[in-house]
């Protein structure tokens, strides 16, 4: 039966396009063709439909009660497509990898490492988004995601790469130059370097909870420098500021570079970890699988063991990443 046959998709898009924009010429321009070859489509289409779509006027056109019947479904219909095909070439395994991580991890440990993924996979090009935004993996726009918390990402698939350890950190002409640091009391001749994102959640180790950890029976020493990016802090630390109470992984190069240096042996455990997050299905493709794997093996080699996934912490309520506010992840 004919009744079900649709009209020329080529019209119809002219339509549409006409409609949304309340003129021939803006879709002829939008759509690579010239205003006529617009009016000849929309001309097809009424015939076909054997209705009038719109009312032209002198200098303009006006959609009939029959076109706005018609124009929200397409544009339904046409941004259903869009999203399709923008699914479908996220899907490729080769092309564009996009990541999304909060500036401070992006900063000082993704950027330190990118070079060996390049090396080992020269035809992915990845394209990290430094951002504190928590973005939706399912719109297609991110293929991965790593992410500061507690594990819990509904509707998502979740691998742990690692945990976190907190500990006091200072430069090395701080250590040599300035007052003693030769126990955890010594700090209340220091300045203490906070991270405000960090402090204002309660189960994120915090300066106060280290103290009492160590032991300090004096109160920690006030003012100082604050700061809501940990990668900040970490600076001013290394610029000689203060001492900051550094998270491992934030730190690891620093540290290992000798920019910072640990102080005393007591760290506390982070109860909330870095995680790879990705939509479902998406670790299917190569390109996703093959940017996990590295990530994976860069995590268990500056830990000295294999598998992230034999120290998984339990899943707790998330939350900010050293640097980042705590509604983000």
């Amino acid at each position: 039966m004919t009744t079900h046959r649709l009209p020329p998709l080529s019209a119809l898009r002219a339509f549409e396009a006409a409609a949304r924009l309340n003129s021939f010429s803006r879709a002829a321009a939008e759509l690579f063709v010239t205003p006529a070859a617009i009016s000849h489509q929309i001309h097809t289409l009424e015939q076909d439909l054997g209705v009038q779509l719109f009312h032209r006027l002198n200098r303009s056109i006006e959609l009939t009660a029959s076109g706005r019947v018609l124009l929200p479904g397409l544009s339904e219909a046409f941004a259903g497509l869009h999203s399709a095909v923008k699914r479908l070439r996220a899907h490729n395994d080769t092309g564009s990898l996009t990541v999304t991580a909060s500036p401070s991890f992006a900063a000082k440990w993704l950027v330190l490492r990118l070079h060996r993924f390049q090396a080992r996979c020269p035809d992915i090009d990845v394209r990290i988004s430094a951002t504190d935004e928590v973005v939706d993996l399912t719109q297609g726009d991110f293929d991965i995601a790593i992410r500061y918390g507690g594990g819990r990402y509904p509707g998502l698939d979740v691998e742990l790469l690692f945990t976190n350890e907190v500990f006091p950190a200072c430069s090395p002409r701080l250590l040599a130059e300035g007052p003693p640091l030769r126990s955890p009391e010594d700090l209340r001749h220091h300045a203490l370097i906070h991270d405000q994102a960090i402090e204002r959640d309660p189960l994120v180790p915090t300066w106060p909870m280290w103290l009492r950890a160590a032991g300090v029976k004096s109160p920690a020493p006030s003012g100082g420098l604050s700061f809501n990016n940990m990668s900040l802090a970490l600076d001013a630390a290394i610029a000689g500021h203060g001492v900051v109470l550094a998270y491992s992984t934030i730190a690891a190069a620093d540290i290992a570079a000798g920019r910072l240096v640990r102080l005393f042996s007591l760290g506390l455990p982070d109860q909330f970890a870095y995680y790879i997050v990705t939509a479902p299905g998406a670790r299917e493709r190569l390109k996703v699988r093959a940017f996990r794997d590295w990530l994976r093996e860069e995590a268990a080699a500056e830990r000295g063991h294999e598998s992230p996934a034999n120290a998984a912490p339990q899943p707790v309520a998330d939350a900010a990443e050293p640097g980042v506010s705590p509604s983000s992840n």
